[in-house]
């Protein structure tokens, strides 16, 4: 079983038959308290997550592209879980071998207002996990959307119908291990020094900001069904 760490520090000086020796370091160069060494931080981050937006280098050309994703386990450890379609070009590349790539999950909790844009800043909470991205097996595939879909909308499953052969078949997922990561949070009000010259007599403080649901807007066909979706994501009953 694997455990998620997040190391301290992880460079490629290390022995180059180790798979993470060519790993880059994701120790934070700068304002290195706001690091986490804390796994629970990092499961945390992804547990709210919906998007990740993945890099990755294609014809020489770094390119970033945001996709679903979710947090599961496939019985080897915790993985994040991206979801596409069979024919999706980071699906292609990934082939059987898998695809170098770097994923970050970031939530801004705040805007951080000094009394100078040079102190001002934001609240967050940031994680980047970096790995070879692979391909589900075809024999996991319908358990790894099954955990996609339970992470972005719980307890859905159990209103709708289960996927149909043909629909498992038309979709992908890529499992990210997460035992090489970097957590960055910073939870704090303003910052700033009582003699830099700021007018104190202007407004200073946190703007907290949250995601958060709406009313649910009912599609087509809806018979005779009410209510809105369930699960921490759903908002109130379409009014």
């Amino acid at each position: 079983m694997r455990t998620t760490s997040l190391p301290s520090d992880t460079s490629d000086q290390s022995d180059p038959s180790d798979p993470s020796a060519t790993m880059p370091s994701l120790a934070v160069r700068r304002l290195r308290d706001r690091q986490s060494h804390d796994p629970a931080d990092l499961h945390a981050i992804l547990a709210e997550a919906i998007v990740a937006h993945v890099g990755f280098v294609r014809g020489g050309h770094p390119l970033v592209l945001p996709f679903l994703c979710g947090v599961g386990d496939l019985g080897d450890g915790p993985v994040l879980l991206l979801h596409g379609s069979t024919g999706g070009g980071l699906f292609l590349d990934a082939g059987t071998v898998g695809v170098p790539v770097s994923a970050t999950v970031t939530h801004v909790d705040g805007l951080v207002f000094a009394r100078s844009t040079f102190d001002s800043s934001a609240n967050y909470r940031s994680a980047v996990v970096v790995g070879n991205a692979t391909v589900v097996p075809e024999e996991l595939r319908a358990d790894a959307l099954r955990q996609v879909a339970d992470h972005l909308m719980p307890g859905r499953r159990d209103e709708v119908r289960e996927m149909t052969p043909k629909e498992v078949r038309a979709t992908q997922v890529l499992q990210l291990p997460l035992d090489h990561a970097s957590v960055k949070i910073r939870a704090a009000g303003v910052g700033e020094a009582v003699d830099d010259g700021e007018d104190h007599s202007v407004w200073a403080g946190v703007l907290p900001l949250a995601v958060r649901a709406g009313d649910a807007a009912p599609g087509g066909h809806l018979g005779g069904q009410a209510g809105g979706p369930v699960g921490r994501r759903g908002g109130g009953p379409p009014r």
